[in-house]
């Protein structure tokens, strides 16, 4: 039995029932792909769920505020995606009149949409044989057939793309692909995989030869980048705060954050810097919260960060009532500084 059909045959017996699954209609498929970017599924259904309820149709997505949309992503992280997704929401509404394009070329000019996600789509809802290449994709075809190309290159890219391709069952390219996805992530796993009892222990190379821990190859460190966030908490008498909405491109972009103060080292910051910052408010006291950083880890960036609380006599209209800073977008450490602080 070949490849394809033993791994289409695990698939049918094995295979997890997901509310997207259930229904071939692009924008559920669309939806679902960039939720699970860089997300496990365990996290990522109940954004799902959250998402298809109060935005059943793409139409609806394209009416939403961003704002709303940030904040009901909060918490998942990469909130480029967010972004992504609600302007190619719009965009298939005003280009497109609420259709997504039919075939891979098209769906590949929407904004955020990119190889996998296209060939994910066009496989599984309109049965095109577009072969789609993700990090599980990655480790079963290097571990069942040896590869040590590196992922990360563009060799790579192009050597897994071509097998994938060529394993492509044409008939039900969408079975394959969401099969193989399967396969990946709950079988053939980064740690513990379960070699014992594969169906690809007779034929796979990496078990044979014993480095199926060594594959997939991925050359290179990326570079960790260290940042030091001191985050202005202020508290008024007549309970407000502020909140400022971050602008610059990076992270968080269109989130909002405390006041922030952004220094090269651990150096703690003194009240003079923070009465710089508010030099039309009379600070009464700044005391900090953790004496201890918080460290938040992210792709290429650990960011340590502490927050001070300041204490004013008003805050007048530059201020936000306590009562409504849980209404705004804001990143996952600030939400849970909000949770655990008594205002």
């Amino acid at each position: 039995m070949s490849f394809t059909s033993k791994l289409i045959d695990w698939y049918q017996s094995n295979k997890r029932e997901l509310p997207w699954r259930a229904r071939k209609d692009p924008y559920a498929i669309w939806l679902s792909e960039i939720i699970l970017q860089q997300t496990r599924i365990e996290q990522g259904l109940k954004y799902y769920e959250a998402f298809i309820e109060t935005y059943p149709t793409v139409f609806d997505l394209a009416k939403a505020e961003e704002e709303d949309v940030l904040k009901l992503w909060q918490g998942l992280g990469y909130y480029s995606r967010a972004r992504n997704l609600h302007h190619t929401a719009i965009s298939i509404v005003e280009t497109h009149k609420g259709i997504f394009p039919e075939n891979h070329s098209g769906l590949m000019k929407l904004k955020g949409i990119g190889d996998y996600t296209a060939s994910a789509i066009s496989s599984i809802c309109y049965n095109e044989p577009q072969a789609v290449v993700d990090g599980n994709v990655y480790r079963v075809l290097s571990r069942v057939f040896g590869i040590f190309t590196p992922i990360n290159s563009s060799q790579g890219a192009k050597e897994f793309k071509t097998l994938a391709q060529k394993l492509i069952d044409t008939k039900q390219p969408g079975e394959f692909n969401q099969a193989l996805m399967e396969f990946g992530a709950t079988h053939c796993k980064p740690q513990n995989p379960g070699c014992e009892h594969c169906v690809f222990s007779s034929t796979c190379v990496a078990l044979k030869k014993e480095f199926v821990m060594q594959l997939p190859v991925k050359t290179g460190k990326t570079k960790v980048r260290k940042r030091y966030f001191n985050y202005l908490v202020l508290v008024s008498d007549d309970e407000k705060t502020i909140l400022e909405k971050r602008t610059e491109k990076g992270i968080w972009k269109n989130l909002y954050q405390f006041p922030l103060i952004e220094k090269e080292n651990s150096s703690k910051i003194t009240f003079e810097e923070v009465e710089k910052c508010f030099p039309e408010i009379e600070i009464d006291s700044v005391t900090v919260h953790n004496e201890i950083p918080l460290t938040h880890k992210l792709s290429h960036q650990h960011l340590q960060i502490q927050f001070w609380v300041a204490s004013t006599a008003a805050l007048g209209e530059k201020g936000l009532p306590i009562s409504k800073i849980n209404e705004l977008p804001v990143p996952i450490v600030i939400h849970n500084f909000i949770v655990d602080f008594s205002f």
